[in-house]
């Protein structure tokens, strides 16, 4: 049995605490202090969900979501890129119309939330706008596109999103399209990489001044992109195929060839892509059956919303699944940051995108991120650039190359 703990004992104990505290407490200070900015945000899929405001705080536990403008003051997110989502459909002419529609919709809804935000929110257009909201007090509204299927086969349609301040475009998504092979397409390769239609869209990008997104494209699409692009690029969502192997995460010589180019990897908290998941067909069934019961669970609201959310959690109950933690999601992040450098390096979590960790369910939860980079020994400067600086200078960049106005 052990003695009572020595007065020496208790001194290194007590110093022990303190310091941790003041490691909390300089963290804390640090993120206020340094532009914060996710690089990818479903949060606009919630936009048209019926009685839903961005204004008011929620709880993932209740409605499923992780940002709204209370959780990201608590959690100290200046803002980020909000992703125009639209799911791969048919590539028809009548596809192409409809996913256009939704993707100018979804546009449209940012700018509503903007509007009724009291002057809290603003969208930002060019690098510099990002440090001015800050300075303001208000949060910062970047649009990006996740999946090009809205332009179709007409790639002139790219300036339309442009126009409306789209600065950063992802060609594909789950599923190969007409611009590019899927990393996750269960079919395999369509193109080998880009389609021609792919590489003109490069350069599209490239003349209009919109940062490519590289994430969800197949190592040969993430290849040809970076060989074609005039600007660096960006991965705004992915991880590392060294700490975990799949297909969405990257693998160590693409990260630095990446780098090498001026590009950076954003890592996000998917946990599939963290921890492996056993395949439960009873799961995907049920999981199945719920949809069809309610429908689109966004579209729903009151009684029948909170009924939906009842059922999926006993679902959930019934086939628990392994769920990565923050130190999943640290390992990916410093492995890259041991790897390329902190002027390569950042943060896009892919919140109400799928994202999230056990001790990071929403925006609230990532000062530990600032806290555990400080901990490993990155200074406020690192974390200046894994926050913020190093997209924007990919931002700047490809302002600097464009040739329209």
């Amino acid at each position: 049995m052990r003695g009572p703990i020595s007065h020496t004992g208790l001194m290194a104990i007590a110093l022990l605490l303190v310091a941790s505290c003041a490691l909390a407490a300089d963290s804390n200070a640090i993120h206020q202090r340094v532009l914060t900015l996710d690089s990818h945000l479903d949060t606009p899929m919630s936009f048209s969900r019926p009685g839903w405001d961005m204004m008011e705080e929620h709880s993932f536990a209740d409605d499923l979501t992780q940002v709204d403008y209370p959780r990201m003051v608590k959690g100290g997110l200046d803002g980020g890129f909000f992703a125009i989502y639209t799911g791969q459909g048919p590539r028809t002419p009548e596809g192409y119309v409809a996913a256009r529609d939704a993707a100018l919709k979804r546009a449209s809804e940012i700018r509503q939330m903007v509007m009724r935000s009291g002057g809290r929110f603003e969208l930002a257009v060019n690098a510099d706008d990002a440090a001015r909201i800050k300075a303001a007090g208000n949060r910062v509204v970047y649009q990006s596109m996740e999946n090009a299927y809205p332009i179709g086969k007409n790639i002139a349609d790219l300036k339309i999103f442009r126009d409306l301040g789209i600065r950063m475009v992802g060609p594909v998504h789950f599923s190969n399209n007409d611009l590019a092979d899927s990393a996750t397409d269960p079919k395999g390769p369509e193109w080998n990489g880009l389609s021609p239609l792919g590489r003109e869209f490069v350069a599209e990008a490239n003349r209009l001044g919109i940062v490519i997104d590289a994430s969800h494209a197949s190592d040969l699409a993430f290849d040809q992109m970076l060989t074609l692009s005039s600007t660096p690029i960006i991965l705004s969502h992915s991880g590392a195929k060294a700490i975990f192997n799949h297909p969405r995460n990257i693998d160590d010589e693409r990260i630095k060839k990446l780098a090498a180019a001026g590009g950076v990897i954003q890592i996000n908290s998917y946990s599939d892509y963290m921890v492996a998941v056993p395949d439960i067909p009873a799961l995907d069934d049920d999981m199945r059956a719920l949809g069809q019961k309610y429908g689109p669970y966004r579209a729903l609201s009151g009684e029948r919303f909170r009924d939906y959310v009842q059922e999926r959690r006993a679902i959930e109950a019934r086939y628990p699944q392994p769920r990565a933690t923050m130190d999943d999601l640290m390992a990916h992040i410093l492995h890259t940051l041991k790897l390329v450098g902190a002027d390569h390096v950042g943060i896009g979590l892919d919140l109400d995108g799928g994202g999230g960790v056990t001790g990071l369910d929403d925006v609230a939860g990532i000062p530990e991120i600032t806290r555990r980079l400080l901990d490993a020994g990155y200074s406020e400067n690192d974390l200046a650039k894994i926050w913020s600086g190093n997209v924007l200078r990919v931002l700047r960049a490809a302002d600097a190359k464009a040739t329209i106005p």
